[in-house]
């Protein structure tokens, strides 16, 4: 079973935890979220595009991340999830921390911090490796084409880390 530690509203663990995805937040208590955005040396970005089996947000493209676990830092994590979800390794990356923003969704049990990390890494696209559970597709995109598809609202969190793709 997977746990989650449960952050209070100055994004210090309480020393409580929640199974993955069960609401059960109150308000004023988080859990914790990251995305690895990567960028190539040439300024374009790696987005990945969700697979149609999603509940939320089907089709829609992104950048890799997901929930922090239970005594995972925020570093931690998304070094995982971009693993996870690509393949590569941003470990000895260049870039990292940029900014983090959070979600209240009163009533809900789901509010969340998200810490935005950017990573600066030249790699071939045959390293890699796609989680096919999660993902249906990849682009190599401009910061332009990404704003297009925020623009279009097919693209996931992007008013909330637009700011990231600023070269």
């Amino acid at each position: 079973m997977e746990l989650w530690d449960i952050y209070d509203k100055n994004k210090q663990p309480t020393g409580r935890t929640m199974k993955r995805n069960d609401w059960c937040l109150k308000d004023g208590e988080y859990h914790l979220t990251v995305l690895g955005v990567i960028m190539r040396p040439d300024g374009k970005f790696l987005i990945t595009q969700r697979v149609m089996t999603k509940a939320w947000a089907a089709g829609w493209w992104e950048v890799s991340g997901g929930a922090a676990m239970a005594g995972e830092s925020s570093l931690e994590a998304v070094i995982r999830e971009v693993k996870e979800e690509t393949g590569l390794d941003v470990s000895s990356a260049d870039g990292g921390y940029v900014f983090s923003y959070h979600r209240e969704n009163p009533g809900e049990g789901d509010n969340y911090f998200v810490d935005i990390y950017r990573f600066v890494m030249d790699f071939d696209e045959s390293d890699l490796h796609l989680q096919e559970a999660e993902t249906l597709g990849y682009k190599i995109a401009s910061p332009d084409e990404i704003k297009a598809l925020g623009e279009q609202g097919i693209f996931l969190h992007y008013d909330s880390i637009k700011r990231v793709f600023e070269v």
